[in-house]
């Protein structure tokens, strides 16, 4: 049996049964893929993959679980080398950080500039996705970590650590009559067309929640990902805006105006999904209390340590 038969096996399992798929991300050829596992499969005297063909179809039952044993091997495999390069130079290495275009753009600048003025040794890897992405990334070591709003919850090999809270503005064009309200509220937002986050980005169900829970029907026209592409919009005045509050800059979203929401909606949560049993370098501890301060790296090594 040899590790390279079951990094094949697992990335097989990760392409949804995809030879080539899984040959494409390993650079690796179909034919020699097709046979390493075979090969496993007789010296082990069972069958992993249920076949039609030469079409792979399912897991077998006994091969759900040399599946997960293969996925306990391999990630102590890639622990070992984590922990020798940590023993032979901590100050060198690779941090990938699985995060959406919201983190990113506008959560994570000031703690990368940061760590990067630490670690000028370190390759910081920014994996841009859906919040589902970027929790089945890490859930699968792809990254180190996963930085979200949404989607972590789906994956139970993750421990899962609350980042900081954060609610919403309302952006308008100036002169807009929502400007003029004494006491904003969810009754004259919803009289306007609305431009927020697409469904599974940046708390859109709890903010739909609050107009729900007050038995209205937000007119929400437009969606997108990216808070960048709704201000662009609202500037078109196709309508107003509901964003995460840090996406708005006063000087840099000028002459667009953001009205304060917070007593409107409940605050979301952003959290770090990290592998349960994945070692982290030294450094990616550093990151991480630079991001969120409360998170020093006793608490973290508690959750990931189960």
């Amino acid at each position: 049996m040899k590790l390279q038969q079951l990094k094949y096996v697992r990335e097989i399992v990760r392409r949804d049964l995809s030879i080539s798929a899984a040959a494409n991300a390993l650079h690796a050829s179909q034919p020699g893929i097709s046979s390493q596992v075979q090969q496993l499969e007789q010296e082990l005297g069972l069958q992993i993959f249920e076949r039609h063909g030469k079409r792979l179809t399912n897991l077998t039952p006994v091969g759900k679980s040399v599946v997960e044993m293969a996925d306990r091997v391999l990630l102590d495999v890639d622990n070992i080398r984590q922990l020798a390069a940590d023993n032979h130079n901590s100050q060198t290495g690779t941090l990938s950080i699985g995060t959406t275009h919201t983190q990113a753009r506008y959560a994570l600048p000031a703690a990368i500039k940061a760590f990067s003025l630490k670690y000028p040794h370190v390759h910081l890897n920014i994996v841009q996705g859906t919040p589902t992405d970027v929790a089945e990334m890490a859930a699968s070591g792809r990254v180190d970590i996963a930085i979200a709003t949404e989607g972590l919850s789906q994956f139970e090999s993750l421990a899962i650590l609350p980042c900081y809270d954060w609610n919403r503005s309302i952006v308008v064009p100036p002169n807009h009559p929502l400007t003029l309200e004494t006491t904003l509220s969810l009754e004259a937002i919803a009289d306007y067309p609305i431009l927020t986050y697409v469904m599974g980005f940046t708390g859109r169900a709890q903010q739909d929640q609050a107009f729900i829970n007050q038995d209205l029907q937000p007119n929400v026209i437009f969606t997108a990902t990216d808070a960048d592409v709704i201000k662009t919009y609202v500037e078109l005045e196709l309508g107003i805006g509901i964003i995460g509050s840090m996406a708005f800059d006063a000087q840099k979203d000028a002459p667009l105006v953001a009205l304060d929401a917070q007593h409107l909606f409940k605050p979301s949560t952003t959290h770090m999904g990290i592998r349960k049993g994945r070692y982290m370098r030294s450094y990616s501890y550093d990151f991480i209390q630079l991001f969120s301060t409360h998170l020093d790296r006793k608490t973290v090594e508690s959750a990931i340590n189960i």
